[in-house]
């Protein structure tokens, strides 16, 4: 009887393995595993500023200056000059949004202004506001030269009581303030793709 059961056991072991060879054939799917990889080139950003890519310079009006106009390598009532901004994107790939701020003013003679496009401002704050623009990611010409031209006049006014008030003012500063100076700061960000 055992030798009974053994045989019977082995058949029915047997049994299983042949039905779940012919069983899974029945319910088996196909299944395909393909791999692959993601790949996106970098565009470039590039953004100068005076051909350094450092965020701030100084301006010292000095160093700016019309040659025919300096008294004695100083700036004083009756100077002028001027000093440009050049942004440059050239080589970025990403269109730009600039805009320039101007930080850190120190001793600012009071009838010292600004000139840009023919309008004049009495700081450089207001001046600041002008400013700010888009250099498109296509465009042929990615620099932008911006040129500021300053002055301190030489009697300013327009009847005999404002110019000597202002020759008061000139005098003052003259003796109160040693080098005015101011630091431009240039802030490009990539426009945002459409």
């Amino acid at each position: 009887m055992i030798k009974k059961k053994n045989i019977l056991l082995i058949i029915a072991i047997l049994l299983a393995i042949l039905l779940s060879f012919i069983g899974g054939k029945t319910f088996s799917k196909y299944v395909s595993e393909i791999q692959g990889t993601g790949t996106a080139e970098i565009a470039n950003w590039v953004f100068k500023v005076n051909g350094t890519e450092d965020a701030v310079q100084t301006v010292n009006l000095l160093s700016t200056y019309n040659n025919e106009t300096l008294i004695n390598n100083k700036v004083a009532p009756g100077t002028s000059g001027s000093f440009n901004i050049v942004i440059d994107a050239t080589g970025s790939e990403v269109g730009v949004d600039y805009k320039i701020q101007f930080l850190n003013e120190s001793k600012k003679p009071q009838n010292l202004v600004f000139i840009y496009n023919d309008n004049v401002y009495a700081n450089i704050q207001e001046l600041a506001k002008e400013f700010s623009g888009t250099i498109d990611a296509n465009a042929e010409d990615k620099t932008r030269m911006i040129t500021i031209n300053w002055k301190w006049q030489y009697e300013m006014g327009e009847n005999e009581n404002e110019i000597q008030e202002n020759d008061k003012i000139d005098t003052k500063d003259a003796k109160e303030l040693e080098n005015y100076t101011f630091d431009i700061h240039v802030i490009g960000t990539q426009v945002m793709p459409k």
